[in-house]
Parts: C-alpha cells; sequence; structure tokens
C-alpha cells in the first residue's frame, strides 16, 4: 500500500476510511459458518467419555472373598482397539470367561443366560450357581466335556 504525505493510502479519499467494512463484515461471517461447520466434525474425532458407573478407567481390579470364594478381576486392553477393555476374572484361581453383551451387559460362561451390570456381579452371580464342592474347569488346560464346572 502506498501512503501520501496526508497519512491517507493512495486511491483513497480522506472521509472513506472505512470502506472495506461490508467486506470485513462478510469475512467474519463466512469464517464463523465455517467454524461451525467444522465443530461436528472435531466432536466426532474426540473419544467418547466412559460412562458413569461402568467399568471406568479408575477402576483398575477388584479382589474379594465372596461366599468362601477368592474373586479377582483385572481390567486389560492387550491386543483390543480403544474404548474395547476386557476382564481378566479368576475365581478360586481358575478363570472365569466372561463376554461383553450389546447392550453393555455382562454373561459368564457358568451362567450365560442372565445378564450382569458389571464383572463383578457375573462373577458373584458364577459364584452362586457354583454349588458346594464344585469348582470352575480350567479351560486352558483341560479339554474335557463338562461345560466349565468340575464336581
Amino acid at each position: 500500500m502506498v501512503v501520501s504525505v496526508g497519512g491517507v493510502a493512495v486511491g483513497a479519499e480522506p472521509g472513506k476510511a472505512g470502506q472495506g467494512g461490508r467486506r470485513d463484515v462478510l469475512r467474519g461471517l463466512l469464517a464463523a459458518v465455517g467454524a461451525l461447520a467444522l465443530a461436528p466434525v472435531v466432536a466426532a474425532s474426540r473419544p467418547p467419555a466412559p460412562a458413569q458407573g461402568r467399568d471406568n478407567p479408575g477402576e483398575v481390579a477388584f479382589d474379594e472373598t465372596y461366599r468362601g470364594r477368592h474373586i479377582r478381576g483385572i481390567r486389560t486392553s492387550a491386543g483390543r482397539t480403544f474404548g474395547a477393555a476386557q476382564w481378566y476374572v479368576t475365581v478360586d484361581g481358575v478363570r472365569l470367561h466372561l463376554m461383553r453383551r450389546a447392550d453393555g451387559t455382562w454373561l459368564s460362561m457358568v451362567d450365560h443366560y442372565r445378564s450382569y451390570d458389571t464383572p463383578l456381579d457375573a462373577a458373584r452371580a458364577a459364584v452362586d450357581e457354583l454349588g458346594p464342592g464344585e469348582r470352575l474347569r480350567d479351560t486352558e488346560t483341560d479339554t474335557g466335556a463338562h461345560h466349565g464346572v468340575h464336581a
């Protein structure tokens, strides 16, 4: 831009210094519309927040004795995508296989007809189903046809 001796740009009249006002307003409106158009894309690219009360990342493990049985659960995400954590749960040191249902609840190999809100609830229900003297079958080493329970 070339400035004259009077401090006014060459080609501009002294009384019309704010000539680009409409263009500036239009540019500002276009920028705002562009930002609004990009907002859903940015929001969708962020990972979802964990559901409160269910398997939040702060809940690392549970370890308790329930009806004389030792229940232990550790949340893992090894080999899984983000947000698809799984639980490694044992009852008296033997792994209890759990499966996550589409509605977010859990079922176990011992009681797969009913779903439970948390892995701990599913483990307790499995203990309830085990009778006195029964224990879980170690499915990693045992190939018997006892369907998960040993007498």
